[in-house]
């Protein structure tokens, strides 16, 4: 009969596992997004620092993949420190990473020219140290790389970041594939809340944390991120009864 999950075998066990990873050693640093909602399904109530994650548009193509830059710039913007930003091609929009809160001094860019070369510069910029965050534009993450990411930007407390961006629809089914990254998340672009007056209302993204390792899934409604590179729970859902719930949307119900 197996062992019941919070029986003191298997919290040993757990304890066993941390300290052999060296997860027990100290406690890691976290960067909080400032959504209790959000915060709460992450271990330590934020996305841990010295860490991968993988972030990834949802399947409306570049409009997607644009969220999901956006949802990444944000994240960057928060961290002390120069951000080294790693592609095979210049096609990022400068002044949409500023809007998400991600000054153009803050970036160093890095034109490497196929993924191969990308993943050679992150784990190079991880291993260097010294930045606040190192992004990874990628199609294709295999384990071993990832493996070595992670790694990486354990020993010098870096947050890493592969942003899954796809040049060809065939190369999608590449996300579902296991890699070694912290948390996955992906990033859809929603329709804005139409205004009583002409203007433009901040945009709205649904944010999917498909996987968090010691932590929870979750899918929710939030706008996009700010000037400060911060996320919004929209004005309209946040005094509702969901928020009093901490948000309904969870994928694991």
């Amino acid at each position: 009969m197996p062992a019941p999950a919070d029986s003191p075998a298997i919290a040993e066990l757990r304890a066993r596992i941390a300290h052999l990873e060296g997860e027990g050693v100290h406690r890691r640093e976290v960067l909080p997004f400032g959504l209790p909602a959000l915060d709460r399904k992450l271990p330590g109530g934020g996305l841990a620092l010295g860490c991968l994650h993988e972030v990834a548009g949802g399947g409306n193509g570049t409009v997607d993949a644009a969220a999901a830059s956006g949802f990444v710039a944000g994240i960057a913007a928060r961290t002390r420190g120069q951000v080294l930003w790693c592609v095979a091609r210049q096609d990022l929009f400068a002044p949409g990473l500023e809007q998400s809160g991600l000054a153009p001094d803050r970036v160093i860019f890095v034109e490497a020219g196929d993924d191969k070369a990308v993943l050679a510069c992150m784990e190079e910029g991880l291993r260097h140290g010294g930045l606040g965050a190192v992004v990874g534009d990628v199609a294709r993450l295999p384990m071993v790389a990832s493996r070595r990411l992670h790694l990486a930007a354990k020993e010098s407390g870096i947050l890493g970041i592969a942003l899954r961006r796809w040049r060809r629809q065939s190369e999608a089914s590449d996300f579902g594939q296991p890699t070694a990254a912290m948390t996955r998340w992906r990033v859809s672009s929603l329709p804005s809340k139409t205004l009583p007056v002409p203007g433009v209302e901040r945009p709205r993204w649904l944010v999917e944390l498909i996987r968090a390792r010691a932590g929870e899934s979750l899918d929710i409604e939030l706008e996009a991120c700010d000037g400060t590179g911060h996320l919004g729970l929209p004005a309209d859902l946040a005094g509702g009864p969901a928020a009093a719930a901490g948000w309904p949307r969870s994928a694991t119900g």
